[in-house]
């Protein structure tokens, strides 16, 4: 534990040769370094690009290595913004150390260098940190201000020690005095000095749940040995009969062996690990072996006589044996669950990493864990209904319970509400939301947590006006939030406010510098006002920073197109599609930039795709139509056009699409009618357009 946070030395991050590594990996098409320069360390990634030659490069010093390296090390990088953010690669120690992904990362479509490090992952892994006034509250920006903790310290399991040292250097001070100064775990009762351990190590999962929901009064480092940890956190679990074995389960598994059940509170951690002297090799195992024979030497004696049970003294390698975790592929260790015979299999054997998606996450109850069974009162309904919607487990019947609580008791903290506006919002009820976030607004009107959500619901419902006043007034409220100034940004664009939408964008790069979706957001405004040389440099960096931005890379085509560049936006279009081959948006961009090179027949091959995803866009039947049309199928054409109209009798583009085909192949009276409805489009370009038509067919009228 004293050796889970430190600083990078040659030694902990590049091995004892002192030179570069580097490591391939195949999902994302991406290569690492690991570098040392100058007596600082890096982690690189690189792509080979369309010429053969590095792309895409980005560099983080390694500023912390977080894990104390018994089973893995993982890289983090401090941010000007005081956040830290893990790296993608990591070393494995299994099999004498081996370079690999970080868990989540084995895939093509992986955070990069953007997975920020929470409250939640330092709780476990370091001392306690300074936090910048305000962002303790539940859901602020992770933020570490002045110098971190190096590793877990004393007071994690002892409690604060200044009153301790104090009258340690106090002279005559009574030793009975000295020792009530602090917290020793093993004077406390049994669930006690179990929870100083358990803070950690009670984790039900990882995956998608929640396993905890810390107190809304509580703050992210706020919980005391010795105080019940149920007055800090409840935690949390999947329905019974769901088994899993994960890297920070150790209590989890152990709270379900016989031997602690049936132990009346006499098995703990500390019975076989003293937190002060770690045995290792043989000596370890000796050591466990004689904490079994506490209990249960004699048994094993009667059965070796009986020749019904081995002579080994080794008993952790049959009833808690080693095992590959299921959330940290690559890497294996004790499984705490102490059982009657060898679990059946090969407990070694490799794993493929598990992609959480919304479909295969967990969907069911989430049930007490600890403890056990939560009171009838306003925390115990109030936070086991939060667990069923928080991460969207349990919508069904989390949604009404949450309701019905927050009726009941009215909650002093709009944490709960902001919760239900949230569930609300993610079971596609939309107005529900918005409701809610406006009344736990007016509850607390400068909170920054209810005004981001409530603007950013406003503008996914076209309330734009709204939407920015809400984003503004949280960009005022904490004007360090990135995100919110890029959301800003969005809804003054939704108002046709270019000006203030671009200074919105720029204002979220200068304060993180690696927002992808800011730099292509900007460029989406130069691409629209033909500023296409900064348009490119955007969507460019916007890339570098997020190699599998596909949207980013859709619209550099689409940039690289308008410039006459187009085997480079092709390359472009078809690495967007590549990257995600159900992205319409990046295929209708695409046909586009191929018809107005002429190339049709394979415009129409990208046409034909998005209507196969979205049979009902009459932007592509207009399209399509317009397509065939060029390559002189007419009939053909006039079937798409027709589509479109039904699908959206008021499409302008499509009646002068139709208008202008039949007009040239000299059907004026089935074309005046279409003509006509262009004529009075609010789009400038097709009323302009359809105006000139007509007089040029002397029908104006």
């Amino acid at each position: 534990m004293g050796r889970s946070f430190y600083r990078p030395s040659t030694r902990n991050t590049i091995g004892s040769t002192g030179k570069a590594i580097t490591f391939y990996h195949k999902a994302s098409d991406s290569h690492f370094r690991m570098i040392e320069r100058d007596g600082h360390f890096y982690q690189a990634r690189y792509q080979i690009g369309q010429d053969g030659k590095e792309t895409n490069v980005l560099e983080k010093q390694i500023d912390f290595v977080l894990g104390s390296g018994n089973h893995v090390r993982s890289y983090l990088s401090r941010t000007s913004r005081n956040t830290l953010i893990e790296l993608p690669l990591a070393w494995y120690a299994e099999n004498g150390g081996s370079w690999g992904m970080n868990p989540g990362y084995d895939r093509a479509d992986h955070e990069g260098f953007r997975r920020q490090i929470t409250y939640g992952c330092i709780f476990c892994h370091n001392g306690i940190p300074e936090i910048p006034p305000g962002n303790e509250t539940p859901g602020a920006e992770p933020v570490f201000s002045g110098t971190l903790p190096e590793g877990i310290d004393c007071q994690r399991c002892h409690g604060p020690g200044r009153k301790h040292i104090e009258i340690a250097q106090t002279a005559g001070a009574r030793l009975e005095n000295l020792r009530k100064s602090i917290v020793n775990p093993a004077k406390l009762s049994a669930d006690r000095e179990m929870e100083v351990c358990m803070q950690c190590h009670l984790e039900t999962t990882s995956f998608r749940l929640p396993n905890a929901v810390v107190r809304y009064d509580r703050g992210p480092f706020s919980y005391r040995p010795g105080e019940p940890l149920a007055n800090f956190e409840f935690q949390f679990d999947q329905a019974p009969g769901n088994s899993r074995f994960e890297i920070a389960s150790a209590a989890y598994r152990l709270r379900r062996s016989a031997c602690f059940l049936k132990s009346g509170g006499a098995l703990r951690c500390t019975t076989c690990h003293n937190p002060h002297d770690i045995p290792r090799g043989e000596e370890a195992i000796q050591h466990y072996t004689r904490v079994c024979e506490q209990c249960h030497a004699a048994t094993i004696q009667q059965l070796v006589s009986a020749g019904k049970h081995t002579a080994s003294t080794d008993c952790l390698g049959c009833h808690m044996p080693k095992r590959r975790t299921d959330d940290v592929v690559h890497v294996v260790l004790t499984d705490h669950y102490i059982q009657r015979h060898k679990p059946a299999g090969e407990s070694l054997a490799a794993l493929a990493e598990r992609h959480e998606t919304d479909e295969n996450a967990y969907h069911g109850e989430v049930v007490p864990y600890y403890p056990p069974s939560l009171p009838k009162n306003a925390d115990g309904e109030l936070y086991r209904a939060v667990a069923q919607v928080s991460q969207k487990s349990n919508l069904k019947d989390g949604i009404p319970a949450l309701t019905d609580a927050i009726e009941k008791y009215h909650p002093e903290r709009i944490e709960f509400s902001l919760q239900l506006g949230d569930a609300l919002l993610a079971d596609g009820n939309r107005a529900k939301a918005l409701a809610v976030y406006e009344s736990a607004l007016e509850r607390q009107p400068n909170s920054f947590a209810a005004l981001r959500k409530l603007g950013s619901a406003l503008r996914s419902a076209g309330q734009f006006s709204r939407a920015a006043e809400m984003l503004k007034h949280a960009t005022e409220v904490d004007p360090r939030d990135a995100a919110a100034w890029h959301e800003l940004g969005l809804a003054y664009l939704n108002e046709g406010l270019r000006t203030d939408g671009t200074a919105a964008f720029q204002k979220a790069i200068a304060l993180d510098p690696e927002m992808a979706e800011a730099y292509n957001s900007l460029g989406g405004v130069w691409l629209e006002s033909g500023n296409l040389s900064q348009a490119q440099t955007a969507f460019a960096e916007a890339i570098r920073i997020q190699p599998d931005y596909a949207e980013a890379h859709s619209n550099l085509g689409s940039a690289l197109a308008a410039a006459n560049r187009m085997a480079e936006a092709t390359y472009q279009f078809q690495l967007a599609i590549e990257l995600k081959p159900d992205y319409a948006a990046a295929r209708f961009n695409y046909a586009i930039a191929l018809a107005r090179a002429n190339r049709f027949p394979e415009a129409q091959r990208q046409i034909e795709a998005v209507l196969k995803i979205h049979p009902e866009s009459a932007e592509a039947h207009d399209l399509l139509g317009n397509l065939l049309l060029a390559q002189r199928i007419p009939d053909a054409a006039a079937a798409q056009f027709r589509e479109a109209l039904r699908l959206r009798p008021e499409f302008s583009r499509a009646h002068l699409d139709f208008g202008v085909m039949l007009a040239e192949a000299g059907d004026l009276k089935g074309a005046l009618p279409h003509l006509r409805e262009a004529a009075a489009s609010a789009d400038q370009s097709v009323r302009q357009e359809a105006a000139q038509m007509l007089q040029q067919f002397g029908s104006g009228r």
